[in-house]
């Protein structure tokens, strides 16, 4: 299933794939931006760089970098490795080389003997020569050397196909040039001598400069160094496409870019970019996409209100959207173009499930309103529900089956829950504590509501910094309208946890409950009421309304209250759960009170997508509503379109009124 898996991660991401090959077709000098894919983890970001690799990377000059990888990623590896990859030979162009970047690695890498600044100068060339030759009688050239020292940055992301971890590996053994002994640095030196970060004019001066600012630098003259490597880089990459059959473009793929070298290489690369932009330099052919499932530190506070930028989904990418929209060169964020990865649709899970499971092809929509289409919570639900003994289950035995998912075990990770491993895969950095909160947390529709409200009676709990975690990692419903829900995937996970503990799970609603209380919100407080199992009451209050309110407002408020979660038996079918919670009243007793209560309770079942899995409470609630319109006697239209609604039921996108 982990292809499977990856293959529905991508559906829905086309824009991408057009926006990363209008950027690769742009002649010499047009600017581009650093397209940023975030999300949270599992969104499909490892997928796009997937794709991006096996549709590009046979016809152009890629490079891919992992910043999550084991070892610490410094500036100067990254650039090495990149380069090594750009340096791959391929067929319908020359190739290509790096001599600045490559001279500036050397001048900064082993300290240069001297006792004498006059001394060093004399013999920088020679001590060169030797690095040079050291290393390529080693590794064959300069820059394979940083494979062994920084390689684990060049392994394939999730899921990458064949095709995609054999161009991988071609791009870091394919790279490497032995120059010929009188081109080894052929004017590169005179370019650091030039370059205005540089204070030597001389320039074999200029190389010592590097030096010491490696050796024996402070912190600030180290970051200049790494400033004067990235403009090198790019400029090398300036002049190589200048040149006849020589590539047009380069694609830079850098995944996990959260991470301190991932920030820190984003940084310098749009700090050099700026640079050049406001020294009159024409852009650098440089196509990039990277990816951070956290918001950025340089894009300032989380809320974003301080950043010029919003975000765009994929599939409205384009280089015209980004240039209409960009600042100007003078600002740090001139560059930046992020996209929001979206959860998939209906029909592209359903497509995936086809594909990768057409025996299930029929349960899409049961997926869908579950995990709500984020690409990773569809692959792990498939991949339980494609275990064997789930193969030839149907109707009530398929019901109860699904009913206890959560539990059902993962087959990639043995012994794991899928709520687990699912649990681990989004809250991978969160402690313990801040688990143990966003548990509690959850029970609120409001995030930000639920950690004021039960953090005030919970000392040392997470308390707004939790809000601020989760948000930074895009946990957040980004279809929520004003209110910071939590992602419905990851707030079922957590509600599921909640369950386990009873008496937990009634203490948070009960709290719930009586804040929203005093601040008046009855539709909230009824939420959490009948969460908390306190069916009558809520059923009491619904029926006052019932009949001193308008119809279509009614609805809304029952749409609003049978939405709670629940904590009822997963080893009982729907209809039979509905029977216990409201059995079938004599024909004689039939109330509004009695009908209200089997719509309450049947709808409270219904909106869990484990409570009526194969939604076969839809003609349960339509008759409810039918017999309300009887009862009424007035004000009865809105009451039949509901019945008609459920009666016909049509899935649609999550998050709408019935879902």
């Amino acid at each position: 299933m982990e292809q499977s898996a990856a293959g529905m991660g991508m559906r829905g991401r086309s824009g991408i794939m057009a926006l990363v090959a209008e950027c690769l077709e742009q002649p010499h000098g047009t600017e581009r931006p650093v397209t940023m894919l975030v999300g949270p983890r599992g969104s499909g970001a490892s997928e796009a760089h997937n794709g991006a690799m096996e549709r590009f990377g046979v016809d152009h000059p890629f490079a891919y970098l992992n910043f999550a990888a084991d070892q610490a990623l410094l500036p100067r590896y990254a650039l090495a490795l990149i380069a090594r990859q750009f340096e791959r030979r391929l067929p319908q162009y020359r190739a290509s080389h790096f001599p600045r970047l490559t001279l500036g690695l050397l001048a900064s890498d082993r300290e240069l003997r001297m006792t004498t600044r006059s001394e060093g100068r004399r013999a920088i060339q020679q001590q060169l020569d030797q690095f040079r030759q050291q290393a390529e009688d080693r590794y064959g050239d300069y820059l394979g050397a940083f494979l062994e020292v920084a390689g684990s940055a060049l392994g394939a992301p999730n899921g990458a196909p064949a095709v995609v971890a054999a161009l991988l590996r071609d791009a870091a053994r394919g790279g490497g040039r032995r120059l010929l002994p009188g081109r080894r640095f052929a004017g590169a030196p005179q370019w650091f001598a030039a370059h205005p970060l540089v204070p030597s004019r001389d320039p074999w001066d200029a190389l010592l400069e590097l030096n010491m600012w490696r050796h024996s630098g402070t912190g600030q003259e180290k970051r200049i160094l790494d400033r004067v490597l990235f403009a090198a880089f790019l400029d090398d990459l300036r002049h190589d496409t200048a040149r006849r059959f020589a590539p047009g473009s380069y694609l830079l793929l850098l995944d996990n870019c959260h991470t301190d070298q991932g920030r820190l290489f984003l940084e310098l690369l749009t700090g050099a970019r700026r640079d050049a932009a406001l020294a009159g330099a024409v852009c650098d052919p440089l196509t990039v996409v990277g990816s951070s499932n956290r918001w950025l530190d340089n894009w300032g506070p989380s809320s974003g209100d301080q950043w010029p930028w919003r975000l765009r989904s994929p599939d409205r990418a384009s280089l015209r959207d980004w240039r209409e929209r960009r600042p100007a060169h003078d600002s740090d964020d001139s560059w930046w173009y992020p996209l929001r990865l979206r959860d998939l649709t209906l029909d592209e899970v359903r497509t995936g499930v086809e594909l990768a499971s057409p025996r299930h092809s029929g349960l899409a929509p049961f997926v869908h309103r579950l995990t709500r289409g984020l690409p990773v919570a569809v692959g792990q639900v498939m991949e339980v529900l494609d275990l064997a003994n789930a193969r030839s289950r149907g109707g009530r035995e398929l019901d109860l089956w699904l009913r206890s998912l959560p539990g059902r075990q993962m087959r990639s990770t043995p012994g794991t829950s899928l709520v687990d491993a699912a649990l681990d895969h989004l809250l991978e950095d969160f402690s313990a504590t801040q688990r143990e909160a966003l548990v509690r947390c959850a029970a609120a529709r409001d995030l930000a509501m639920g950690s004021r409200v039960l953090n005030s009676v919970a000392p040392g709990g997470a308390g707004e910094p939790l809000f601020n975690e989760v948000r930074s990692r895009w946990l957040l419903d980004p279809d929520a309208r004003g209110q910071p829900h939590l992602h419905p995937w990851l707030r079922r996970l957590l509600l599921w946890r909640l369950a386990a503990d009873p008496d937990e799970w009634d203490t948070v609603h009960e709290l719930l409950a009586e804040h929203f209380e005093a601040e008046e919100q009855s539709a909230e407080a009824l939420y959490h009421r009948l969460a908390a199992h306190h069916v009558d009451e809520v059923v009491d209050r619904l029926t006052g309304h019932f009949r001193e309110m308008a119809a279509v407002r009614w609805i809304r408020l029952v749409n609003a209250v049978t939405s709670a979660p629940n904590r009822l038996p997963s080893d009982r079918p729907p209809v039979e759960l509905l029977g216990d919670l409201a059995p079938e009243e004599p024909a004689h007793a039939i109330t509004d009170t009695s009908v209200i209560r089997g719509l309450v309770c049947a709808r409270w079942l219904w909106s869990d997508p484990l409570g009526d899995p194969g939604l076969r409470l839809n003609s349960v609630i339509a008759a409810r509503y039918d017999r309300l319109s009887e009862l009424r006697g007035s004000d009865i239209v809105a009451l039949y379109d509901e019945a008609e609604r459920y009666r016909r039921w049509r899935h649609r996108p999550a998050g709408t009124d019935g879902e």
